[in-house]
């Protein structure tokens, strides 16, 4: 039934919790799991980076303003280094994630891969290039005004995505 399973991640322990979750369906199918991050193009100027913009705390993740004092995040460096950078600590939180879910027994194979554009698009495409039948990933249960100033990246792509998408609370452990 599910073949090929997507699984974006942004490292975070919510993010994490979800593994077990892929590991159990990619075992029970025998799917090949494809492990995402997605570096935010909208901004990768000023430090925001993730699949999914968050911090426990603040809900937004960003790196520190440089030491140069140069005003905004991001001002005064350099555009592709900082990109490169992004991609860089990507590919760390992919390959961290895919050596999680083949701790165990019957690990699943496993395809990593780090993108750059608007989280959700990204893992819409990203679904739909790579013929994934169900996408597995983490929502952080925000209510109110939090979740309309910051947006749900899990909720754009459960309304758009043209596969089931399962999705798991950050927080069903605690």
């Amino acid at each position: 039934m599910y073949q090929t399973i997507l699984y974006p991640t942004d490292g975070s322990e919510g993010s994490a919790a979800v593994a077990d979750h892929v590991r159990e369906l990619a075992a029970a199918f025998d799917a090949t799991v494809h492990v995402l991050y997605v570096v935010d193009a909208r901004g990768a100027n000023y430090g925001l980076s993730g699949a999914f913009l968050t911090d426990e705390g603040s809900g937004v993740q960003a790196d520190p303003a440089p030491d140069d004092d140069s005003g905004m995040v991001g001002e005064g460096t350099d555009a592709a280094a900082t990109r490169s950078a992004l991609v860089e600590r990507g590919e760390e939180i992919v390959e961290a994630a895919a050596a999680a879910l083949r701790d165990g027994e019957a690990p699943p194979e496993t395809v990593t891969a780090v993108e750059t554009g608007t989280p959700h698009s990204a893992i819409l495409e990203y679904a739909d290039e790579n013929d994934v039948d169900l996408v597995v990933m983490g929502t952080h249960g925000r209510t109110g005004v939090e979740r309309y100033l910051l947006g749900s990246v899990a909720e754009k792509v459960v309304r758009l995505a043209d596969v089931p998408v399962t999705t798991v609370r950050a927080d069903e452990g605690e």
